[in-house]
C-alpha cells in the first residue's frame, strides 16, 4: 500500500517540467537613416510606381480594343511580370531623385490618394514639374 502511495504521489507529481525554449538571439533593428521627407518619397515612389504601371496595362487594353496593337504585342506589354518589373523600375528612378522638394513628394502623395482614373491621375503627375519663381 506504501508503495502503491509512492508511485501515484509521482504520478501526480508528473514528470519534470521540459526546459524553456531558448528564443533566438535578438538582433538590434536596422536604424532607418533616411529622414522623414525621403520615407515620405520612397512610400509614395512605390505606390506611383504600381498605379503607372497599371494605366500602361490599361493603356495596352485601349490599344488592342482600338486595333492598334497586335494580340502578341498586348500579352507581351501585359504579362505580370513585365508589369510588376515596369512599377519597380519606376519606383526606383523615383526613388532615386534626391532633389525633389517638399511639394514634389506631397504631389507623389496626393495624386493616387485623389485621382481614381488614370488620365487624371497621370496628369496630376504632371504637377511634379519644378516650379519656376
Amino acid at each position: 500500500m506504501k508503495r502503491l502511495m509512492i508511485v501515484l504521489a509521482f504520478a501526480a507529481c508528473g514528470s519534470k517540467p521540459a526546459p524553456a525554449p531558448q528564443s533566438p538571439p535578438t538582433e538590434t533593428p536596422v536604424k532607418d537613416t533616411r529622414t522623414p521627407l525621403e520615407q515620405h518619397r520612397d512610400a509614395a515612389c512605390d505606390i506611383v510606381g504600381k498605379r503607372v504601371s497599371a494605366c500602361a496595362k490599361q493603356d495596352s487594353d485601349t490599344l488592342l480594343a482600338a486595333g492598334k496593337i497586335t494580340q502578341k504585342a498586348h500579352d507581351q506589354a501585359t504579362e505580370p511580370a513585365v508589369v510588376a518589373k515596369d512599377a519597380e523600375v519606376y519606383s526606383e528612378k523615383c526613388k532615386a531623385k534626391k532633389d525633389y522638394s517638399s511639394r514634389q513628394i506631397r504631389v507623389l502623395e496626393m495624386c493616387p490618394k485623389y485621382e481614381t482614373e488614370c488620365e487624371p491621375f497621370l496628369a496630376c503627375l504632371q504637377n511634379l514639374q519644378p516650379k519656376n519663381n
